[in-house]
């Protein structure tokens, strides 16, 4: 079972980061995959009521990762953390399959009562770099939090939150921007654009550029009609021109 999961993990680094080059270097050299194995462990400690233990197993987790995850948390299958450093999760949280979390990332709560305080982050969730997602909400399934984000409200199924507080993007044209920001290679949803000129000057670069796009495939697909219709007369010329010969 162990072995099962840690193979899991490893082919999951592969799937999301580039940079992996052997088995061998993921299982030495990346804290997140350490991070978790030992979360495995320090959670079979909390759940048989081992809460000391536990936390000690926590604690040498976060001393050699960087990574905090409290003992109490639950974290889903090929879960990937990547960097890693200065990542939070707290004692309710829930982390689905698929799940994603870059450095810098805070799954935290609002209050100091006891029970579920933290964030439940449903299946194939990515949170970026710096994100803090707070309180007892509810990310839903393949959700995208920006980098920097403070999500304090639920994000639906599929939805992109960003800024501070978080707003969720479902204009059509917000998403248009994100889909050709995503083929240039970057994604405009990692910065505060409310107070930002430049990213308002790389959201005009987008619109314009969908824009063109739109242009284009409007010229190409008249191109074709005529293109069509010029083969159409040729055939219909060619047939005359066949009755013509055979009279």
């Amino acid at each position: 079972m162990m072995f099962s999961r840690l193979r899991e993990d490893v082919a999951c680094v592969f799937e999301r980061d580039p940079a992996a080059r052997s088995s061998w270097e993921v299982i030495t050299c990346y804290p997140g995959l350490h991070a978790l194995s030992l979360h495995r462990w320090s959670h079979w400690l909390w759940g048989n009521q081992f809460h000391w233990l536990a936390r000690v197993s926590s604690h040498l987790g976060r001393f050699f990762t960087g990574i905090e995850i409290h003992p109490g948390a639950t974290i889903g299958r090929r879960v990937f953390i990547d960097h890693g450093m200065g990542l939070v999760i707290g004692e309710t949280a829930e982390i689905g399959d698929d799940c994603t979390l870059y450095h810098g990332v805070t799954l935290g709560g609002t209050s100091w009562n006891k029970g579920k305080r933290h964030p439940t982050l449903l299946r194939g969730v990515v949170v970026g770099a710096g994100a803090k997602v707070i309180g007892p909400i509810v990310i839903g399934e393949g959700a995208k939090i920006g980098s920097n984000a403070v999500v304090v409200k639920d994000v639906p199924a599929g939805a992109t939150a960003v800024g501070i507080p978080a707003r969720v993007i479902l204009d059509e044209r917000e998403k248009s921007r994100e889909e050709k920001a995503a083929k240039l290679g970057f994604s405009a949803y990692a910065v505060t654009r409310d107070d930002d000129p430049v990213s308002k000057a790389i959201e005009g670069l987008l619109d314009h550029s969908n824009e063109l796009d739109s242009r284009i495939e409007l010229i190409l697909k008249e191109l074709e009609a005529l293109r069509a219709d010029q083969d159409s007369a040729l055939s219909a010329s060619r047939w005359a021109e066949h009755k013509t010969a055979a009279k």
